[in-house]
């Protein structure tokens, strides 16, 4: 579960932002919907522990992460969060295999090769489990980031713009994945968009 209370963060004296408080329990899920300059990628920095509010609180999983120190915020979102970014940030010199196993050997939860296959199979690109992430599709790279996301099974999943490069029927995919992947490993979803055509698909919707 995440819940975040009056959370505001400023850059500067001239960019500013006041946040609504945002709750998504386990197993459900939350679209953040807004426009450019609404700051929906500095608030899923701040849940996600990448960026400290100037004030308020962000709890996840019973932990106020905005009281832990810089080390142990990272200690915690490898262990209870999966990120899936606008860019997917894979290491080039890897397999998409090898990059879907990072995550869990980072975090000490480890992933054996076995369950790593099976999990790209459900997901359709277990084809291409040995080649670079470079050699995939845009649609085929947004999977390998949802596989690597949930690898590790977090309580909260944060996705951010994860529909923008895609069309109409590859964003119902995607959307069907993330809901399945997120349910199958009991996590909390959140996307943050500017995506309209997500707002039918979610009946908890936060607009900035």
């Amino acid at each position: 579960m995440i819940q975040s209370v009056n959370v505001q963060f400023s850059y500067d004296r001239n960019s500013s932002f006041r946040f609504p408080d945002v709750r998504c329990d386990k197993a459900e899920s939350l679209l953040l919907l807004g426009g450019s300059g609404k700051g929906k990628t500095t608030l899923l920095h701040i849940l996600a522990g990448l960026l400290t509010p100037t004030s308020g609180t962000v709890t996840i999983a019973g932990e106020d992460i905005t009281l832990m120190s810089p080390k142990n915020r990272d200690d915690f979102r490898g262990k209870h969060m999966g990120i899936i970014f606008q860019s997917a940030h894979f290491i080039a010199s890897l397999s998409a295999l090898d990059n879907l196993m990072m995550v869990p050997y980072l975090c000490g939860k480890g992933l054996n090769r076995t369950d790593a296959l099976a999990l790209m199979k459900r997901l359709g690109i277990d084809h291409h489990a040995a080649k670079s992430p470079q050699q995939m599709s845009v649609g085929e790279q947004q999977r390998l980031a949802i596989a690597r996301a949930i690898s590790h099974r977090p309580d909260v999943i944060f996705a951010d713009e994860p529909t923008s490069a895609l069309d109409d029927a590859n964003t119902r995919e995607v959307i069907a994945l993330l809901r399945e992947e997120a349910a199958q490993a009991g996590s909390s979803l959140l996307i943050v968009t500017h995506d309209a055509r997500l707002k039918a698909a979610f009946t908890n919707c936060i607009e900035l």
